[in-house]
């Protein structure tokens, strides 16, 4: 293995180590021009490196037939009376576009572990909610323990993207289930912008949700990606346009290699946003980037409630095949001139490929004179000092 370079090192002029797993992989990622080295994510590297290591032969079941001291035990459980030595997992946090996905995704397709989920956190909870109302339906009784016991037996170790609470009723449910998750030795690695102390600030009945704070700095090692650069921000400067034109392959692959450099050749996934009681499926999501064809945002019955919720939980939009629009489209027109509204009035950036020019998408018709402030803000969410803009959530 290569010896470590001087980004790897520590401080200090101990003799150098050779790297580990994941920190080849990730210098092999530098070394082939698919990422900048950035000094700011090496701990993160080596942390998640030190886990990797931790999981080798993990199993919550094995015995720990060594005695164990008093401060062996505050890091040990049990499982029917067995006793396992405990897994600290990884919480890392910071601003969009540092790399923590990237870096979690990196870790999770080198961790060997055969029992292992990586899954984005709402989608998570969509599936809790959809669980618990179904048990009670059936059974009427508390659905916490059968629920952990089904989640910690399929999955050992569970990585979740975008850790993130703003609803009641998801931070009534997690403490309770995350302490069982914990107590069967399900080991969490997960990426959020806020660190575990600012998890649902100001929420309702915040004062129940702080012991859930406790669990995740007790159960994880807490660590900040401090690094300055938002690389979707990098790619984007260095895009000719975010409005590629006509269609066609090479179209085709203008959006796939956009959503690869955005994603920093991450995970791509299926996912949803649960609006209403209704389910919005989005083709591919990694973070707070989505990609979706007009197919999938415009000629689907949604409005502006779909479409503000788009907005407020992505930063990147996007959209490919927009077509050529006329008189017989207009609902069509009307959604599409609706999302735009709702991505430009929340700064969310807008990347697609189109038939034609903004100013031809739709000329006759119906709407059309309506259609031209469409067609500007199109304009303008393509200009430099409107990507400079942060993303409005709220």
């Amino acid at each position: 293995m290569p010896e470590n370079p001087a980004s790897l090192q520590s401080n200090s002029n101990i003799e150098k180590k050779q790297l580990g797993v994941l920190e080849t992989a990730y210098m092999q990622m530098v070394e082939q021009d698919h990422i900048s080295l950035d000094p700011a994510q090496i701990p993160a590297v080596r942390e998640l490196q030190r886990l990797l290591e931790d999981l080798q032969n993990y199993s919550p079941l094995k015995m720990v037939e060594k005695p164990q001291s008093f401060v062996k035990k505050l890091f040990s459980a049990t499982i029917n009376n067995v006793p396992f030595e405990r897994v600290r997992g990884v919480y890392i946090y910071g601003d969009v576009g540092r790399g923590k996905s990237m870096l979690m995704d990196l870790f999770f397709d080198h961790c060997k572990l055969p029992h292992k989920r990586r899954v984005h956190f709402h989608a998570f909870m969509v599936e809790v909610h959809a669980y618990m109302h179904q048990w009670r339906e059936g059974d009427g009784g508390d659905p916490i323990a059968p629920l952990s016991q089904r989640i910690s037996e399929s999955a050992t170790l569970l990585c979740f993207d975008e850790f993130h609470v703003t609803d009641i009723a998801d931070a009534m449910i997690l403490g309770r289930l995350f302490e069982a998750l914990y107590q069967a030795g399900t080991v969490v690695v997960a990426t959020s912008n806020r660190h575990p102390d600012e998890l649902y600030k100001n929420g309702l009945q915040r004062q129940r949700f702080l012991p859930f704070i406790e669990l995740i700095k007790q159960h994880d090692v807490v660590l900040e990606l401090a690094a300055e650069k938002d690389y979707r921000l990098v790619h984007m400067r260095a895009l000719q346009t975010m409005y590629f034109t006509p269609l066609g392959d090479e179209a085709d692959a203008f959006v796939k290699q956009s959503f690869e450099e955005l994603s920093q050749q991450t995970v791509m996934e299926a996912g949803m946003l649960t609006v209403n009681a209704r389910q919005i499926h989005l083709p591919a999501v990694q973070g707070d980037i989505v990609m979706a064809g007009f197919t999938d945002l415009c000629e689907a019955t949604l409005g502006s409630a779909d479409y503000l919720e788009i907005a407020c939980n992505f930063g990147f939009v996007i959209m490919h095949d927009i077509p050529v629009l006329n008189a017989e489209k207009l609902n069509e027109a009307k959604r599409f001139a609706t999302l735009i509204d709702a991505l430009y009035e929340h700064k969310v950036k807008f990347i697609c490929t189109a038939e034609a020019p903004p100013d031809k998408l739709y000329t006759e018709g119906k709407g059309a004179f309506e259609f031209e402030r469409t067609v500007s803000r199109l304009m303008e969410m393509q200009t430099e000092r409107y990507w400079k803009d942060a993303h409005e959530s709220d």
